[in-house]
């Protein structure tokens, strides 16, 4: 227990080092943007003298290492600037757009999880019979089918053909849970499916791996249930998975803002439209890092489960 909380602060020490990497990455980026916030703040009818008052007033005349270090005060200070007219806390759209987001992708997430352990485990106990062929052949179809084209067609089925579930829209939690999930469905369907076809392919492939090691064998001929052998194959096949699983949360979170822009959800993808088409350059700045630490966040969470999962990586 001991090993594995130091390796856990030891992630966790390293996380503000990350986010000053990912803030760095994402203020040089938007420099590139040829969007001028003057020219967005003031209005296309604002003299050059007012344009040059306002560059001024914002520092953005600034050289880059000076504004750099003033967006990361901003940035401690949770201010992320304000919106093009009418201005608004980007701060305050963030927090009222990123639970919906967080919904999704949890709930994309756990779909995909719940599918792909049992596809994956059944596929492994019934290794090149029919239910493994079926199951092979589900994920490579999964795996091949884009998110948004899913959705897409999810809709047209689903929605538009059969009326089961809405077309877009959100309905918050605290007002339906029922209402919510019948708003989530699809979305979360879209997003989960890829997902979990790829990690059923993994937890399969380490099933069998571990279905083959000589202490299954002895366990079975030890004359153990069935249940606990394959609870415990279970665990160490989860290893490389959980790998990976980091990386497909990155997937998600990025899956979500597009699927968010298909079902209408009010978002943190709507929020990313809605700064690019009105070249808002605080309003996407703050979103892609808010998503970036986002994801920076869920991979050491990922990290602890692999040190929980496996504890042979605990003395490393």
């Amino acid at each position: 227990m001991v090993a594995f909380l130091r390796l856990a602060l030891r992630r966790v020490a390293m996380m503000p080092v990350m986010i000053l990497g990912i803030a760095l990455l994402v203020f040089v980026v938007m420099q590139f943007s040829p969007t001028d916030p003057a020219y967005n703040a003031l209005g296309e009818s604002a003299s050059a003298e007012a344009r040059a008052a306002f560059a001024a007033a914002h520092g953005l005349d600034d050289p880059l290492p000076m504004r750099y270090a003033h967006f990361l005060q901003q940035l401690v200070h949770f201010d992320l600037g304000v919106t093009v007219p009418p201005s608004q806390p980007v701060a305050d759209r963030i927090v009222a757009a990123f639970p919906l987001t967080l919904q999704l992708t949890v709930l994309g997430l756990v779909l995909a999880v719940l599918i792909a352990v049992v596809a994956g485990v059944l596929g492994a106990l019934y290794r090149d019979r029919w239910p493994d062929q079926v199951f092979r052949v589900l994920s490579m179809a999964g795996v091949a089918i884009p998110s948004f084209w899913l959705g897409v067609l999810l809709i047209q089925q689903f929605a538009l053909t059969t009326p089961l579930f809405p077309a877009g829209g959100y309905t918050n939690p605290a007002d339906s849970v029922t209402g919510w999930l019948h708003t989530m469905a699809l979305p979360a369907i879209s997003l989960a499916v890829p997902v979990a076809a790829s990690l059923a392919r993994l937890i399969r492939t380490s099933m069998v791996a571990e279905l083959d090691r000589d202490y299954v064998r002895t366990a079975k001929g030890s004359g153990l249930p069935q249940s606990l052998v394959i609870r415990s194959v279970l665990r160490n096949a989860l290893v490389t998975p959980l790998t990976v699983l980091g990386i497909k949360v990155g997937y998600l979170l990025s899956g979500a803002v597009v699927i968010e822009a298909i079902f209408d959800l009010p978002g943190m993808g709507k929020l990313i439209l809605e700064g690019v088409t009105g070249g808002d350059v605080a309003l996407v700045q703050g979103t892609v890092l808010t998503i970036a630490i986002a994801f920076l966040v869920v991979n050491v969470i990922v990290d602890l489960l692999y040190l929980l999962v496996n504890p042979r990586i605990r003395t490393v």
